[in-house]
């Protein structure tokens, strides 16, 4: 799976500030806030999430969190999002995942033994798998689910919509070992990081190219699924789902007798919490943890993120496709304005990301976006002068009798959001641009991605690994569909590609920072924030909360005994 999955900022900032948009002429440096003495020079890396033994917790008991099915279910489809992970790790296969700050941790429900060899240059996965491992319509768990896995993934054949082939492709083979619950996966080269590509699998069946690509849509298949709980009950209707105890779970029952997503716009969610509906919710804003704060029964769960929101620039708009526009565009960004703006009141500073797939808390790390790009309003004009466009009556720029308008996709009414894309129209204003704010429903998200609706979009990412550097393709391949700028060239492809086949994890990251400050040169893709991960949690729930990378088991999801 990815390592990071899209999401519309309007479904993070759960409730959001009402803030004013602010002049942009204040950025003094590169951190936020006025003093970058205070910054952290790296964001947190803490984990907050009342870590418990499974023998700690009590039999029973409901766990009820905002969510549903997404449009795209299945999450190795390029058009699926963080809700789609989340939602299929509570009925599919959890058989590999990682602790907060990224050690791998196999699960023996499923791979009962793991070895990695080198010959010749070329890794050797051996996967053993539990001989107890069976989907839900009573087929084994086998060598076919890791095959079937790899062929929808790897991309050989274009008619799966692939979320990523990287890591996948570079597999020559799987094939059955000593029998039919032993998988051998044949690299060329080596993979570091290939533990990513396994750590969930798909039934043989979902792996068809229909199936792949459609039998997902607004639907479950408990069928193919796997694991401690299953779906009880989706309301097709109101987008609520219910997860019971799964009567052919060979492993540790699950705590709960139920885990409910509950469908609930993203600014409904606090109010539901504060009256008992909802046991655990984002706070990612200062409205929002004021209202949670104090509240009786509850705690405030806050740590690092694994989180990070940038610009989005799409390359194929007419008006984007020129170059200079863009770079004109992201010299007018005042970044430290714009996380002000996301970070107001709740006490919490971090030092601007610098890269698409590393944090500032990893190793490797390096500020690419400050080595290539600078908060210059004044050179901003400058680029468009020598492109052609003219200053006009207006202010607005004219070129070929066209004025230089630029729209901005904001979906739903979050006082937060609406308050940043405020903030961005006041900011391209001196360099002569007009940015025209569109409002979108939040249901509409996947297609404003999949389909490239929009000019200028801002967007998050969930790592779901700690392998960041491997996922450099998916951000800046012009060949790739999760490359939602559709910039790039075939030769900057190539250069991304080779980064892949380096085995050496810290040597891969020094390559992937060099050629993703090439890819920045595009100037079409700008990172803004990351922000702590901060939830209001009711009491005695553990296991919940700030995990960083670390995605826990769900049948170690639970109430305190």
């Amino acid at each position: 799976m990815r390592a990071r999955l899209a999401l519309p900022v309007a479904l993070v900032a759960a409730v959001a500030v009402a803030a004013t948009a602010c002049d942009s002429s204040s950025g003094k440096n590169a951190a936020t806030g006025p003093d970058k003495k205070d910054v952290p020079k790296a964001a947190s890396a803490a984990a907050d999430y009342d870590p418990q033994p499974y023998d700690k917790l009590k039999d029973g008991g409901t766990y009820t969190t905002a969510g549903t099915f997404d449009d795209q279910g299945n999450p190795f489809n390029v058009n699926a999002t963080l809700t789609a992970a989340r939602v299929w790790a509570w009925y599919n296969a959890d058989a590999i995942t990682f602790s907060p700050t990224g050690e791998v941790q196999y699960n023996p429900d499923y791979y009962s033994d793991v070895k990695v060899t080198v010959e010749g240059g070329n890794q050797k996965v051996t996967l053993t798998i539990n001989p107890k491992a069976t989907f839900n319509d009573g087929t084994p768990i086998d060598w076919t689910a890791i095959k079937a896995t790899w062929t929808a993934n790897n991309g050989s054949n274009k008619a799966y919509d692939a979320s990523s082939t990287d890591g996948y492709g570079q597999i020559a083979s799987v094939e059955q070992g000593e029998n039919a619950k032993q998988a051998v996966i044949n690299f060329k080269g080596v993979d570091a990081s290939w533990s990513s590509l396994f750590s969930t699998f798909l039934h043989p069946k979902a792996a068809t190219v229909d199936n792949f690509n459609k039998a997902y849509v607004k639907k479950a298949h408990p069928e193919w699924g796997a694991g401690p709980y299953t779906v009880g009950k989706w309301d097709s209707h109101s987008g609520d789902i219910t997860f019971v105890r799964n009567p052919k779970w060979w492993g540790k029952k699950g705590r709960l007798d139920k885990r409910i997503y509950v469908n609930l716009e993203s600014t409904a969610a606090v109010n539901a919490f504060k009256n008992g509906q909802l046991d655990y919710t984002s706070a990612v804003d200062a409205e929002s943890l004021k209202q949670v704060k104090g509240l009786k029964d509850t705690e405030i769960r806050s740590g690092g993120s694994p989180f990070e929101y940038s610009l989005y620039l799409n390359t194929k708009s007419p008006v984007l496709s020129d170059q200079a526009v863009r770079k004109a565009v992201l010299e007018s960004i005042d970044r430290p304005q714009i996380a002000k703006i996301q970070f107001q009141g709740l006490d919490y500073q971090e030092p601007l990301p610098g890269s698409a797939v590393l944090y500032s808390f990893q190793k490797g790390y390096e500020d690419n976006v400050s080595a290539v790009l600078k908060y210059a309003p004044d050179d901003a004009g400058k680029t468009l002068d020598a492109a052609g466009w003219k200053p006009g009556a207006d202010g607005i720029r004219v070129k070929d009798g066209k004025k230089l308008e630029v729209g901005y996709t904001l979906l739903g009414d979050a006082p937060l959001d609406k308050a940043t894309a405020g903030a961005f129209a006041a900011m391209l204003k001196p360099a002569g641009i007009r940015l025209v704010i569109k409002k979108a429903d939040e249901a509409d998200f996947s297609k404003i991605l999949s389909e490239r609706r929009f000019d200028l979009f801002l967007s998050g990412n969930r790592s779901m690994d700690p392998f960041g550097a491997r996922y450099l393709c998916d951000f800046y391949c012009s060949d790739h569909d999760s490359n939602l700028t559709g910039a790039g060239t075939a030769a900057l492809d190539k250069e991304i590609r080779a980064t892949t086949e380096i085995a050496d994890l810290a040597k891969q990251a020094a390559e992937a920072n060099k050629v993703e400050r090439q890819a920045l040169r595009q100037y079409a893709f700008l990172p803004l924030f990351s922000g702590p991960s901060t939830y209001a949690v009711k009491k005695g729930l553990a296991n919940v909360g700030a995990t960083i990378f670390y995605n826990p088991l769900p049948e170690t999801v639970g109430w305190e005994k």
